[in-house]
């Protein structure tokens, strides 16, 4: 798994990137970069929630408030590395 860039900020707005395609699966859902052709695992259905919807949110942060408290820091860590692997893109 690719370590998170530094230039992933909680405090952005960010959108799932147009080139990728979100496959619903019993554990989450599949995510495929047709640009890159990277594949990943989101593993928490609500994870897969939060990615659909980054978008309508002003900021990933704001973004975070729609989870329990203790689901942020990992959740964080997740997006961060969705943004290092070009899946989810700044608006």
């Amino acid at each position: 798994m690719p370590a998170p860039t530094a230039s992933f900020s909680p405090d952005r707005g960010y959108r799932l990137n147009p080139n990728v395609a979100l496959r619903p699966e019993p554990f989450g859902a599949l995510a495929y970069h047709f640009g890159n052709r990277r594949l990943s695992f989101l593993k928490d259905l609500a994870l897969v929630e939060l990615v659909e919807h980054l978008g309508e949110h002003p900021s990933a942060r704001e973004a975070l408030a729609t989870l329990p408290a203790a689901q942020h820091e990992p959740t964080l860590r997740a997006l961060a590395v969705l943004a290092a692997t070009d899946m989810i893109v700044p608006v």
